[in-house]
């Protein structure tokens, strides 16, 4: 049991079954890598919350109480039953295997999907996961694909739909830029600037930029002559760069506003997000390993689930 004992984090019951067997804190203070007198004291909270003296000591041993003995083959048979169930999930992870292709968008693939692939992989070693960042929509059955992550409602009846979450829109530009323009400070300044145009592959069209204003949302068609036409994240370079400012997701440039690189703006009409959804059509949710993956990323990202 000791021995064991050693692959999972020890609690004050786990330290309490260590000197109930060896009848020793030294000896399960080595066990659980801490010094004798913590796991005194973790033993003394334990025997205040049970109101219960659990061991008598003295210079020479440690024994069990009639109380500490009931208790101690309690904890035996209940820290059994979760170990052989870590080892149960454990098994199970291991077997679970299968291919998951996934499309994403270039900013959150990068940004907040990629980021989480090594933690599920480490879980789950079997499962091949084959990734496509692009910012087009994919066609399931032609394409192969199992799911889609897009930055909007899609109205398939044959999909599935499951908000990961809102993420919400700054206005930013480089320090340099600040340097050279007058700050914006309301909507209507910015046809004084060059901001910079992202253009949607299924439109063909610049993506309008969203303020809030009087607790509702308004859709704001900005001007400029700076336009990428396929990946969002070339807006992000050209802005770093001082080429103008850019509306785009915190999560993009959260560490560039805290390190100074970006400067916030419009600070009066923030608030407006665009949500992002996980896709993928009903009977994919039906295989092991692609159920795994979904539960995985939702649990991970969601704010809301429809």
């Amino acid at each position: 049991m000791t021995q064991q004992l050693k692959n999972v984090m020890l609690s004050s019951v786990e330290l309490f079954c260590a000197v109930a067997e060896y009848k020793s804190f030294t000896q399960a203070a080595k066990i659980a890598g801490l010094t004798p007198a913590a796991v005194s004291r973790s033993i003394a909270r334990l025997e205040q919350r049970l109101n219960t003296q659990l061991f008598v000591r003295s210079t020479r041993q440690v024994r069990l109480t009639h109380a500490g003995e009931i208790y101690f083959q309690q904890c035996q048979q209940g820290l059994t039953q979760i170990i052989e169930a870590e080892q149960l999930l454990r098994n199970q992870s291991q077997q679970l295997n299968g291919r998951i292709r996934i499309s994403l968008p270039t900013p959150y693939g990068h940004y907040r999907v990629l980021p989480l692939i090594p933690i599920f992989k480490q879980k789950y070693p079997n499962i091949q996961i084959d990734l496509q960042l692009t910012n087009k929509n994919v066609d399931f059955i032609a394409e192969g694909f199992d799911l889609a992550i897009r930055g909007r409602y899609f109205k398939d009846s044959n999909l599935i739909v499951r908000t990961l979450e809102h993420a919400e829109l700054v206005v930013v530009a480089a320090a340099s830029y600040i340097d050279s323009y007058t700050i914006p400070t309301d909507i209507a300044a910015l046809d004084q600037h060059e901001c910079l145009q992202f253009i949607l592959p299924s439109t063909g069209k610049s993506v309008p930029w969203l303020f809030k204003v009087n607790n509702q949302i308004h859709e704001y068609t900005t001007k400029g002559s700076l336009h990428c036409l396929d990946d969002i994240l070339g807006t992000v370079t050209l802005a770093k760069h001082g080429a103008g400012l850019l509306q785009t997701y915190r999560f993009i440039v959260a560490q560039d506003i805290q390190n100074g690189q970006f400067v916030e703006l419009l600070h009066p009409f923030a608030g407006a997000s665009r949500p992002f959804s996980l896709v993928y059509p009903s009977q994919k949710y039906a295989s092991a390993h692609i159920r795994t993956f979904i539960d995985f990323l939702i649990t991970h990202l969601k704010t809301d689930v429809l």
